[in-house]
C-alpha cells in the first residue's frame, strides 16, 4: 500500500475503527562512504560547539555547516550526539542535526533515525509537519520504525480517529507484533475516558496471541478501577499473577491500592500498599511519591513519614521540588502542620535557588487555617529569601484577605495576581470576583468600583452577576449607571428583569 495512500485514508477516513498491530522494528546505522571518519578534533571541537548551545533560538545547523565549509569532516557521531541532546531534552538542536544528516548525501539514514526524526518532528513542530515527513519516507523498514512515533503523536494530541485509522492501514506494511502500539491505544482510550474500549484492544491481543506486559496489565486494571469495578480489576490482577512472563511491581499494586480506596475498601487499600512498599527499588525514588500519596489519601500519617524517611535514603541529593511539594501535600492532608513546617525548614535550608511553588503550600496552609497573621508573616520570609510570587502566591493570599474581610489587601493582591498572567490559564473565581465587588457596594465606594471593573474586563471577567453589584452601588450612591449599560453591550453581556430594574432605579 502506498503511503500517500496510507496517510490519506488517515486524514479523511476517521470513521474507520477497525485496526490491527504495528511495530517498530530498528536497523543499524550506517553511511554510505564507510572511509568518512571522525576527525581528531571532533569530540573536543564540533561536539562542544553544539553542546554548548544553551539556548533553543541557535542554530545547530550552522554550527555544523560552518564546520564542513572549514573543511573538516564528520562522521555517524553526529547520530550519537543527537541522542545526547534528545536525553538532554534539547529536542531542537537534535532535530536540526538529523535534518541536516538527511540533506546531505553521504549519509544513509538508517531506520532509527527516521524513527527519532519523526519523534523530534511530533515534539518540537506538528502533527502535521510529522504527517507530511511520514509522507516522503520511501523505505518500508523507515515508514514501520516511523509509524510507533507518529502513531505516539496521535495518542499525545487524543486524534483518536486518526490514531484508529493508523492501526488499521499500517497493518498493510507488514510490520511485526509487539504489545506497544496497543499499549498506545489503551493510553489513548483511558485519556479520553473510553474505557469501554480498553477490554476490546486485550481482547484482540489475546486473539493476536500478543503477549501483556506490565503496562497493558496496568492501563487494563486502571481502565477497570476508573468505572470502579472492583470485581473486574481483582480480575485482571489475578491473571496478572498467574503469568509467568510479567512481574508485579509496585506501580500494579497502586493501581489496586487507589481502586479499593475510590471503593472504599480502605484495609485492602492498606494492604496492597504495603506489598508495593516490598517493591520498590532502593536506586530509584520514583515508586515512593506514588506510595506516599496514597498513604495521604488513606489519612495514613505514618505510611507517609514512613516513605518520606525511605525515600531519602535512597539519595538525599536528588531529592528535588517537586518531591518537597509532594511531601507538604501529603503532610497537609493528614494534618500534620508542625511536620510540614519541619520539612520545609529542611528544604529551605539546602536550597540554592528559593522556588515559590514549594513556600506555596505552607502558605496556602495558613490560609485555610486563618492563620492570616502566620501566612502574612511568612511572606515577608519568602520574599527576604528571594522568593519571586508568582500567580499562585497572589491566589493564596487574595482568598486568605477576602475569607478575613481585609478585601483592600484582596484587591492589591488581585492586581499584582493579575500582572503574572502572562502565558497563564489561570482566573479568580467567581465567587471570589463578587465577594470584592459586593464589598465595593457595601462600602459605595464607586471610584474604587470603576478601576476594579477595568482590571475584570480587561481579561474577560465581566458578568450579569458581578454588574448587578455594580448597579446596586450606583444606585445606593445616587449615581447614572449608563456607563455601566455601556460596559455590558461591549461584554455582549445580555440583560435580565433583574437588571432592566436596576438601570431604571439608577436613572431614576
Amino acid at each position: 500500500m502506498a503511503i500517500r495512500t496510507v496517510l490519506k485514508h488517515v486524514k479523511h477516513n476517521p470513521n474507520n475503527t477497525q485496526w490491527r498491530l504495528i511495530s517498530l522494528q530498528n536497523r543499524s546505522v550506517h553511511t554510505k562512504n564507510e572511509i568518512i571518519k571522525s576527525p581528531k578534533g571532533f569530540e573536543g571541537d564540533l561536539k562542544s560547539q553544539i553542546l554548548g548551545l544553551k539556548f533553543a533560538r541557535r542554530s545547530a545547523t550552522t554550527v555544523i555547516q560552518n564546520w564542513v565549509d572549514e573543511g573538516h569532516k564528520v562522521s555517524g557521531k553526529l547520530r550519537y550526539l543527537a541522542t545526547q541532546l534528545t536525553k538532554s531534552k534539547r529536542y531542537k538542536h537534535a532535530l536540526e542535526i538529523l535534518t541536516w544528516m538527511e540533506t546531505q548525501s553521504y549519509f544513509m539514514m538508517a531506520a532509527s533515525d527516521h524513527a527519532m526524526r519523526m519523534e523530534l518532528i511530533v515534539r518540537v513542530r506538528s502533527l502535521t509537519e510529522a504527517e507530511d515527513y511520514f509522507a516522503t519516507l520511501q523505505n518500508t523498514v523507515s515508514r514501520k520504525a516511523a509509524c510507533l512515533p507518529l502513531l505516539h503523536g496521535y495518542v499525545k494530541e487524543k486524534a483518536t480517529d486518526k490514531a484508529e485509522a493508523l492501526m488499521t492501514k499500517m497493518i498493510g506494511l507488514g510490520l511485526g507484533v509487539t504489545p506497544h502500539p496497543y499499549n498506545e491505544m489503551m493510553k489513548l482510550y483511558v485519556a479520553t475516558s473510553v474505557y469501554e474500549k480498553v477490554p476490546l484492544v486485550i481482547s484482540q491481543m489475546k486473539h493476536n496471541r500478543i503477549p501483556l506486559n506490565v503496562l497493558s496489565y496496568n492501563l487494563w486494571m486502571n481502565s477497570c478501577g476508573q468505572k470502579s469495578e472492583v470485581n473486574s480489576v481483582e480480575m485482571v490482577y489475578r491473571e496478572m499473577l498467574g503469568d509467568k512472563n510479567v512481574q508485579v511491581g509496585w506501580s500494579t499494586l497502586c493501581t489496586l491500592a487507589n481502586t479499593y480506596i475510590k471503593a472504599g475498601s480502605f484495609e485492602k487499600a492498606a494492604g496492597a500498599l504495603k506489598q508495593a512498599e516490598k517493591k520498590i527499588s532502593n536506586i530509584n525514588r520514583l515508586g515512593y511519591f506514588f506510595i506516599i500519596t496514597l498513604y495521604a489519601s488513606l489519612k495514613d500519617r505514618d505510611g507517609v513519614l514512613r516513605l518520606w524517611e525511605a525515600s531519602k535514603a535512597v539519595d538525599r541529593r536528588t531529592i528535588t521540588c517537586a518531591d518537597y511539594m509532594c511531601i507538604l501535600s501529603c503532610l497537609l492532608k493528614v494534618d500534620d502542620l508542625q511536620r510540614a513546617e519541619m520539612v520545609f525548614n529542611e528544604w529551605e535550608s539546602n536550597s540554592r535557588d528559593y522556588d515559590v511553588r514549594v513556600s506555596n503550600i505552607l502558605l496556602g496552609a495558613y490560609m485555610r487555617k486563618g492563620l492570616i497573621q502566620k501566612a502574612e508573616s511568612f511572606h515577608l520570609h519568602t520574599l527576604e529569601k528571594g522568593g519571586h510570587p508568582n500567580y499562585k502566591t497572589w491566589e493564596i493570599l487574595m482568598e486568605g484577605w477576602v475569607r478575613s474581610q481585609n478585601m483592600d489587601k484582596a484587591i492589591d493582591a488581585m492586581k499584582k495576581g493579575f500582572s503574572k498572567l502572562k502565558g497563564c490559564e489561570w482566573r479568580p473565581s467567581k465567587e471570589i470576583l463578587i465577594t470584592i465587588a459586593e464589598y465595593l457596594e457595601k462600602n459605595r465606594d464607586v471610584e474604587g468600583a470603576d478601576r476594579y471593573i477595568r482590571d475584570i474586563r480587561r481579561l474577560g471577567l465581566g458578568s450579569l452577576a458581578l454588574y448587578k453589584v455594580l448597579l446596586k452601588l450606583r444606585i445606593g450612591a445616587k449615581r447614572s449607571g449608563f456607563d455601566i449599560v455601556e460596559l455590558m453591550q461591549k461584554d455582549k453581556i445580555e440583560m435580565d428583569d433583574e437588571s432592566f430594574e436596576l438601570v431604571k432605579s439608577c436613572d431614576s
